[in-house]
């Protein structure tokens, strides 16, 4: 009864689509005035869909300076293993590194391969295109929310967050799953952690070990967030500033950043974007970090208003939103691969 009620008055532990029911009439509103159900489409032209379900990945690469993203190449699933390895060795990629599907959201089937093993078991098991990434070693991951009106030179970040993904410290004395049970955030996936760490599950940490539960530093994998919005400055802005304007045409969404710190990032230096999104981005900074329900709903509307403007400026200005046959039938195949992901990464170890 005590979960229940915790689960109940806790809002951040409610599902998505719980969280954001009561402000679907915003949405719809939204959708009225602009005259078009995928109005958002024209929020950044240069992205698929304006990023907000089903962008490939690459795409977004593609766009950056090879020097602002750790080296990547895309595989396809019925790719020859032995060209993969080739590839490897081209790109310099050495073990351990990432993997993740080219189209894919909330963390699903990210994973860190450690050998020639596990890459081809991942290989095997994955039907999707997906792409290998080397693994960047800086020790901060940040998120930072950027929102840039197109007739603007100068942007705001709304968000700033140091994201720690699920992770867990043995004493010595309990095992991996006991931890895991007591853990406030990890015992919310123990059907999916057991399979994901079942040759450690009965195991007995040692005393300081620290132990990654998952390597994707997302809210609905378990990820925790601390709030550094007292570290949004003029530089950080030019920064992001800098680098969307090199993209050309991205006006809204979020970066997601392995840095070596904040001051660093400021500089414009010792930092590798892991990928961005564009208005399917959730303004994450308000989990973890003291907001109320009610101020919650305040900061996603405040981000909904500037997406309407920003797709009502460009729409008057030639980029009109996606047909509505196109968009529906992009949304039900991004939305059919993404189930087909989803419940491989719950069986895959």
């Amino acid at each position: 009864m005590k979960g229940i009620i915790n689960k109940i008055f806790n809002w951040e532990t409610w599902p998505f689509k719980v969280i954001y029911a009561p402000l679907t009439l915003v949405w719809l509103w939204y959708t009225i005035k602009s005259g078009s159900i995928w109005f958002f489409t024209s929020s950044n032209p240069k992205i698929t869909f304006g990023g907000m379900d089903g962008e490939p990945k690459m795409e977004m690469y593609n766009l950056l300076p090879l020097e602002l993203y750790p080296t990547t190449f895309f595989v396809q699933p019925h790719q020859d293993f032995k060209t993969i390895l080739e590839n490897l060795q081209k790109s310099n990629i050495e073990f351990p590194f990432i993997v993740k599907p080219d189209i894919a959201k909330q963390g699903v089937l990210f994973r860190k391969i450690e050998n020639e093993t596990e890459l081809k078991y991942y290989h095997t098991n994955v039907p999707m295109d997906y792409i290998i990434q080397e693994m960047v070693h800086y020790p901060m991951e940040v998120s930072v929310f950027y929102i840039r009106h197109p007739k603007e030179n100068k942007g705001t970040i709304t968000g700033f967050l140091h994201k720690i993904p699920l992770q867990i410290e043995g004493d010595g004395i309990h095992t991996l799953h006991q931890l895991i049970i007591e853990h406030p955030k990890g015992q919310k996936y123990i059907d999916q952690l057991q399979i994901k760490h079942q040759d450690n599950w009965e195991r007995v940490l040692e005393k300081g070990e620290k132990y990654m539960l998952s390597y994707a530093a997302n809210h609905n994998r378990g990820a925790h967030f601390i709030d550094l919005k007292e570290h949004i400055d003029k530089k950080l802005v030019n920064v992001f500033d800098k680098i969307s304007l090199g993209i050309n045409d991205f006006f809204y969404g979020r970066y997601d950043i392995m840095c070596s710190n904040v001051e660093d990032l400021k500089n414009g230096k010792n930092f590798k974007i892991l990928e961005y999104n564009g208005c399917g981005a959730e303004p994450n900074h308000f989990y973890d970090t003291g907001y109320s329900l009610i101020g919650a709903y305040k900061e996603i509307l405040k981000h909904w208003e500037a997406l309407y403007k920003i797709c009502k400026y460009n729409r008057q200005h030639g980029i009109a939103p996606w047909p509505f046959m196109k968009g529906r039938k992009f949304w039900k195949q991004a939305e059919e691969n993404f189930l087909i992901l989803k419940a491989i990464d719950e069986k895959l170890v």
